[in-house]
């Protein structure tokens, strides 16, 4: 608790609005994405699909191949209380929604489904749009399938696996992904390890966005050595999460930005 106060002050006392950013391609991103006002109704399905878990008090035995988890203590969890304590907040999957909109990926690749919360807002931001979505627990997946079908969020391909073997595959040597979500295991070697796993599927046009970058010591180490690999050109750090791209036409810099 006490490294999350820390980081986040030194995060607020670095931290940036639009006003302080003087890259076109950051300044439209931040003032026509992260800051976009409008009320979409798609906001009110993310609201009903968080709701109706929220609502469920059954419990699963969920298996965590991850960092663990500072809020539960047991395996054996209410579907409420990782909706609650575990999912992405309203106010980031709205954000996330928008970031997919604005990108237009055709194809999405998300590590780690949990509930499907991020998952829905990723559909919902481009219906279009072809999504795999990894999770390691059959249990965790199968309820998040189920809310999928009963929202209608059909675009969306749920994969049971484990992160590292799926990864390693060759499935992903065909075809790139423009968009990726890493939010399936917060350690620094699983996620510098997937990182380098997937740099040989980045194009100018990826975005990858890391969550909990600021999780813990470790994960913020790990930050720091994804923002000056050389593949790297531009970093937004929201707290929250953190954003990469790959653009060369970019020069190298680094934004931590309040959204």
């Amino acid at each position: 608790m006490l490294q999350t106060l820390k980081s986040y002050l030194n995060f607020f006392w670095n931290s940036k609005n639009e006003h302080g950013v003087h890259s076109p391609f950051v300044f439209n991103l931040v003032t026509k994405c992260f800051y976009d006002k409008k009320s979409y109704a798609e906001y009110s399905i993310l609201k009903s699909y968080k709701k109706t878990l929220l609502e469920n008090h059954s419990t699963i035995e969920v298996t965590d191949f991850g960092a663990g988890s500072k809020v539960f203590k047991s395996n054996t969890r209410a579907i409420n209380q990782i909706a609650k304590n575990a999912g992405i907040s309203s106010k980031r999957a709205e954000l996330l929604f928008r970031i997919t909109k604005y990108f237009q990926p055709e194809n999405i690749l998300e590590i780690g489904t949990s509930l499907g919360l991020a998952t829905s807002a990723l559909s919902l931001g481009n219906s279009k749009a072809k999504i795999t979505t990894l999770e390691g627990c059959d249990t965790t997946l199968a309820k998040a399938k189920k809310q999928f079908e009963e929202f209608g969020l059909a675009n969306i391909n749920s994969v049971a696996t484990e992160f590292n073997s799926f990864l390693t595959s060759c499935k992903l040597k065909t075809e790139y992904c423009q968009l990726i979500y890493f939010d399936g295991n917060h350690s620094k070697l699983a996620t510098l390890n997937y990182f380098e796993l997937l740099l040989p599927t980045v194009t100018n046009e990826s975005v990858w966005i890391f969550d909990d970058i600021h999780w813990s010591h470790d994960m913020e180490e790990a930050w720091e050595i994804i923002k000056i690999h050389p593949k790297v050109t531009v970093t937004i750090d929201t707290f929250q999460w953190g954003l990469v791209f790959f653009r060369k036409e970019q020069p190298k810099e680094d934004f931590v930005i309040r959204v």
